[in-house]
């Protein structure tokens, strides 16, 4: 079994309600993103690939696209704009297009945080 990545970016603000570090958090303030999503499977006996790594990044732009410079408290379908949600939310747009998906990664390294999403 082989697993095969991309990385992407983006850049986006949010608002946050929380417990901790609350005012700065509920102010309108951005980040840059890192993602990465990972395909699992044997490669292809007649392309070597398992996932043609150009497709995946078909899918990936079309994706940032809906995140790069948005407010993400105002994107359709991801709620609450925690990592959590951000992981969840790639993957419900990518994994009817890419099979295989296995895992999403959605990073701030600015500040060090990091969430990983694997469904099964």
């Amino acid at each position: 079994m082989h697993e095969i990545s991309q990385r992407f970016f983006f850049d986006a603000a949010h608002t946050l309600r929380r417990e901790i570090e609350a005012e700065g958090s509920k102010r309108v303030h951005g980040h840059t993103y890192y993602a990465e999503v990972a395909v699992r499977g044997e490669p292809n006996p007649e392309t070597g690939m398992v996932w043609d790594l150009g497709f995946v990044r078909r899918e990936v732009n079309a994706l940032r696209e809906k995140l790069d410079h948005h407010f993400l408290d105002e994107v359709p379908g991801l709620g609450i704009p925690t990592l959590e949600n951000l992981c969840t939310f790639i993957w419900q747009e990518l994994k009817p297009k890419i099979p295989g998906l296995c895992a999403v990664t959605v990073e701030r390294h600015a500040i060090g945080d990091k969430c990983v999403y694997r469904p099964d």
